[in-house]
């Protein structure tokens, strides 16, 4: 115990040239730190959060939805044949992923360990490994829910400056070009014809 005797501690951990004990401490301390673990127990380190758990059960739903339907198909697939893939199991990614997101928010906000940091490495390795499968190896896709609000708002601004210029032609007046006499010209021909009456 090293409160108790802490030359006996010191001599012990600092006995070999290497200090292998120190190192392997430090080691370990600065992975645990590293990998930010205590953001996938409780605030007092007595098990996994609840996150955590919910997080990783939903994790291995996925996996064995995925082993599920490429059982016995596997080999006869052609790599971009994975639609019972993507059609059993989008149901099961499509809750992991909002569960992986909305952990991350709460996260960010000192979340269930109360460490305001990245996620602890195991949940962040098992999200990794779970879209990657999807994505590239299943290649599956989530259909995007802001998809008509971003085509309607882009229609609406691709088409103002043609109703601009449109409503601009129909109200604006067409001013016909008159030709007006400047009255001096008028003037000297009234002078001319008076001068020929008096000649």
């Amino acid at each position: 115990n090293s409160s108790e005797s802490h030359n006996c501690a010191k001599s012990i951990l600092t006995s070999d040239r290497l200090q292998i004990v120190v190192t392997l401490s430090e080691f370990f301390n600065e992975t645990w730190e590293a990998a930010n673990c205590a953001n996938c127990l409780k605030n007092n380190s007595e098990g996994l959060s609840n996150s955590t758990v919910e997080f990783l059960d939903l994790f291995n739903k996925s996996l064995t939805c995925f082993e599920n339907n490429l059982q016995g198909q596997a080999i006869y697939l052609t790599p971009n044949n994975y639609t019972e893939v993507c059609k059993n199991c989008n149901e099961t990614y499509r809750m992991l992923n909002d569960l992986y997101n909305n952990l991350q928010r709460l996260n960010r906000q000192g979340g269930e360990s109360g460490h305001p940091t990245h996620l602890c490495i195991d949940v962040e390795d098992a999200m990794n490994i779970t879209r990657k499968l999807w994505s590239r190896t299943f290649n599956c896709s989530l259909p995007c829910s802001d998809t008509v609000p971003v085509i309607a708002v882009s229609s609406f601004i691709l088409f103002l400056p043609i109703v601009f210029y449109l409503s601009s032609f129909l109200h604006s007046k067409q001013k016909k070009r008159i030709l007006i006499l400047p009255k001096r010209i008028q003037s000297n021909a009234s002078l001319v014809n008076i001068q020929e009456k008096y000649s």
